[in-house]
């Protein structure tokens, strides 16, 4: 395997002096070294990938070098339009050495959203017209990545390492972020369910829906929520479609703070369209936990002041079960759509299962729960 602090060392001798991105599983050694030693290269993680390049674009302009800019290869979905539109040869021409972990390549299994894009990815790269080499561990990672930021040098304009599950050694530890909470995430979780009756909910990514779907089944209830098992910062929006739809039943959004920051923006849609039927769970752990554990500014960030400027009707918070119970009910006389905090600590089962149902499986089980 290779070294992740030796290839960090590599990249801020050959001058990257900037390093950001979103935090990725596949890339987690790779992303637990640069959190805790950067080799001195400024480190910032974005809310989403078309931030990072922007970001490498800004920095760009104002040094004249090039950043690196990590992500996970889902993330090429926000990242092209500022690839196509901004850093392109055939537009402002910016370098840049993407990092692209490479989940769901054929013949290595892993989880149904990730199939068909690890599938496509070099084919995307390829249409992008962004010329790419493959890192794994029995490479000679100097070559490579000599061989790619020399294509950069040449070129002006982005190139990317597209790399395989297990490249990295793991050398580095992330530290859990310092919380008072003690509240786990699948307590919270546990609590909601017991509140929540009849609610339609739908969870975000990560370990969020792995821990409702293994509570249902321990509960003995009907997989019935929609696990939004991909596309990362989108659950709010999800939510917003099915209360608008379904005005008559109560809609429960389970979030996590990485992924509201990933697509703020649409809290300022569901403030605008304020339905009546909306609780939003904002279930805080200032972390990417599902990938790593490292930090988001969840924690530095007035979500009251964000959800009421946004046209939300309430804004309530809670750090235990009791305030979860006492906020819970408090809801009931108060204007929605409502933006519930729940301070959370870091940390998970280590035998957290995954949804044994296919998506297209709890698609179904959620519209006839809904109908």
């Amino acid at each position: 395997m290779i070294s992740p602090s030796a290839f960090l060392k590599r990249l801020a001798a050959q001058g990257v002096d900037l390093i950001t991105g979103v935090p990725d599983s596949l890339l987690g050694h790779l992303c637990a070294c640069i959190e805790t030693d950067a080799s001195g290269m400024r480190h910032i993680v974005a809310a989403n990938e078309g931030n990072a390049m922007a970001i490498a674009l800004g920095h760009h302009l104002a040094t004249g070098r090039f950043a690196a800019v990590y992500m996970q290869n889902s993330g090429l979905g926000n990242a092209i339009n500022p690839l196509t539109s901004l850093l392109d040869a055939e537009v402002y021409r910016v370098p840049a050495l993407l990092l692209v972990g490479w989940r769901g390549e054929p013949g290595v299994p892993d989880e149904p959203q990730h199939v068909k894009q690890g599938r496509i990815t070099p084919g995307q790269l390829e249409l992008l017209g962004i010329p790419y080499w493959i890192l794994d561990a029995g490479c000679a990672p100097d070559t490579v990545l000599d061989e790619a930021l020399a294509r950069i040098r040449q070129t002006g304009a982005p190139v990317a390492l597209l790399i395989r599950k297990n490249t990295f050694a793991r050398e580095c530890e992330v530290p859990p972020p310092p919380r008072a909470a003690t509240l786990r995430r699948e307590e919270a979780l546990e609590r909601i369910l017991d509140l929540a009756g009849d609610a339609l909910v739908i969870a975000t990514t990560g370990k969020t829906s792995r821990e409702l779907f293994e509570l249902r089944s321990r509960r003995h209830e009907p997989q019935r929520d929609f696990l939004t098992v991909g596309g990362m910062g989108h659950a709010s929006s999800i939510a917003l479609g099915v209360a608008l739809a379904r005005p008559e039943r109560d809609v429960i959004c389970l979030d996590g703070d990485g992924a509201v920051l990933m697509h703020m923006g649409a809290l300022a849609t569901i403030g605008q369209q304020r339905p009546g039927n909306l609780v939003h769970v904002l279930l805080n752990n200032a972390s990417h936990e599902s990938v790593g554990g490292q930090p988001t500014v969840a924690d530095r960030i007035d979500f009251e002041a964000l959800a009421i400027g946004c046209g939300y009707g309430s804004f309530l918070r809670a750090a235990d079960a009791a305030g979860l119970r006492d906020a819970w009910h408090a809801m009931a006389r108060m204007p929605r759509p409502v933006l519930l905090q729940i301070d959370i600590a870091t940390g998970s089962r280590q035998d957290l299962g995954r949804p044994t149902r296919t998506p297209e499986e709890n698609k179904r089980a959620f519209m006839e729960n809904g109908a």
